[in-house]
């Protein structure tokens, strides 16, 4: 469904089919649940649907298909997969210990489904970070609204397609459009809003949210470093940090934003990484630009943001030690790596999302340390190292969303770790149970079985207070 000129009350209308339904898929089965994702596995299997969707992200960002089935679609169905296998588990009460003070009760947690949920999804994947919330909402028992980003349009008319096909418009609704649809759907009281997107929009949608009491799951971003320690295979950690950097061109939320090489093995570390590039990119010397496997930035607007961030750098005595190539008629940006980077920078203050990579060196980790300290806690935290001591002086002395050691981008594939950002780079958790708790309500129940409390009831006396004192120092 597409909405342009809607009014407000229209928008109400869809909401209250959507929570009256919320009601019936509340109660829904573990097997009711997993046949409406059975629906969607079956769905992306089907050759033509997956066509469908490569021609789509290809309109969007000339992404090749190796790159489409790896983080678009093999990702949803792995997690459609781990839904099945864990969601009888994860649905069924768990019974909790019960406190000696609490003799004659039992507890346990319920999960029970928020109701009506709006997703807000971004551009830079967007299919699987439209469909990976819609997963664990539907486990939760949810019912959805989702916004796919208006920038990412082929993608998001795909996904409209797709859902109406699936699902009826009570249980799941589309509404594709623009900034101003989003805003009027944050004034309606949805029970979860899960954002997916900048932390400058994340704070938009979290003051929206507080109006009806919301709760929210904000995946937002920052800049994630790559720590290059000397005793790290620097050839090997080049070619990782450069597949990882122009993986959808820089395009991503774990991306490294940045990277701190020891000062000792940077030059080694800048010829490796130069080297890298050409490998994958310009293994025939016919040009990055008319490589088939090097997408494109999204739009103008993000095309220029990327540009004023490197025209800043370069200004304040930056060096291209690669790339530095733009072309604007075809939103390209050669993989670029930038040396000589000082902090009062702008690239080093706001997250790049494209393949530009500034980098600085460190003599000690205190440096290192210091420099990750003084920024935002970030989604994802890279090091590059065989000392283990070193790395695990890193995580003490540092906090991020994730970590990932001698790799890239893999927190995200594993769904037994919580996924997600800590202030700045998000709130909440995704990923298996993390996400399906994170689209339920822990309910805890108690029940009396037998006994009661009558025996500290009023009126109060000295014996009384002498119980009650030894019920909470003794017996605790």
């Amino acid at each position: 469904m597409t909405i342009s000129t809607n009014t407000t009350d229209d928008l109400q209308l869809i909401f209250q089919n959507l929570k009256s339904k919320a009601r019936i898929t509340s109660r829904t089965t573990v097997q009711e649940r997993i046949d409406k994702l059975k629906k969607l596995e079956a769905y992306l299997r089907n050759p033509a649907n997956i066509t469908s969707l490569e021609v789509a992200l290809y309109a969007d960002f000339k992404k090749h298909p190796v790159e489409v089935m790896s983080s678009e679609i093999s990702a949803i169905i792995q997690q459609i997969t781990h839904v099945k296998k864990n969601l009888s588990r994860w649905m069924a009460d768990k019974v909790v210990d019960t406190p000696i003070t609490l003799v004659g009760t039992s507890s346990w947690i319920k999960y029970e489904s928020k109701g009506v949920c709006l997703i807000l999804s971004p551009w830079n994947y967007p299919f699987n970070l439209s469909i990976l919330p819609l997963i664990y909402a539907i486990a939760a028992g949810n019912t959805v609204l989702l916004k796919p980003s208006e920038l990412a349009a082929h993608t998001a008319h795909f996904i409209n397609n797709m859902l109406s096909e699936l699902y009826p418009q009570d249980e799941v609704t589309v509404l594709e459009g623009d900034a101003s649809l989003a805003s009027r759907l944050l004034s309606l009281p949805f029970n979860h809003i899960y954002f997916t997107g900048s932390p400058q929009i994340g704070k938009v949608v979290m003051t929206a949210a507080a109006q009806n009491l919301s709760s929210v799951t904000l995946e937002l971003g920052g800049k994630s470093p790559a720590i290059i320690e000397k005793s790290a295979p620097i050839s090997e950690a080049a070619e990782k940090c450069v597949w990882a950097k122009h993986f959808n061109n820089g395009q991503t939320c774990i991306a490294p934003d940045y990277l701190l090489v020891q000062e000792s093995v940077a030059e080694e570390f800048t010829k490796a990484y130069q080297k890298s590039i050409n490998a994958f990119y310009n293994p025939e010397n016919k040009g990055i630009k008319n490589s088939p496997d090097y997408c494109r930035i999204i739009n103008d607007r993000h095309f220029n943001r990327i540009k004023a961030l490197f025209d800043d750098a370069i200004a304040k005595g930056a060096k291209v030690l690669a790339g530095g190539e733009f072309d604007e008629t075809e939103r390209f940006i050669s993989p670029t790596l930038l040396g000589n980077v000082s902090h009062d920078m702008k690239i080093m203050e706001e997250e790049i999302f494209g393949p530009v990579m500034p980098m600085m060196t460190f003599k000690d980790i205190n440096e290192v340390v210091e420099i990750i300290y003084e920024k935002p806690k970030p989604l994802s935290l890279y090091v590059a190292s065989k000392n283990n001591a070193f790395i695990n002086e890193i995580i003490s002395k540092t906090s991020s969303g994730g970590t990932v050691i001698n790799d890239y981008l893999l927190g995200y594939l594993n769904p037994e770790l919580p996924f997600g950002g800590v202030n700045n780079s998000g709130i909440g958790k995704a990923m298996g149970f993390h996400s399906f708790v994170d689209f339920s309500n822990e309910r805890g129940i108690v029940k009396r079985n037998f006994g009661t409390l009558s025996f500290i009831y009023p009126p109060y006396n000295g014996f009384k207070q002498k119980l009650v004192s030894f019920l909470a120092f003794k017996l605790s």
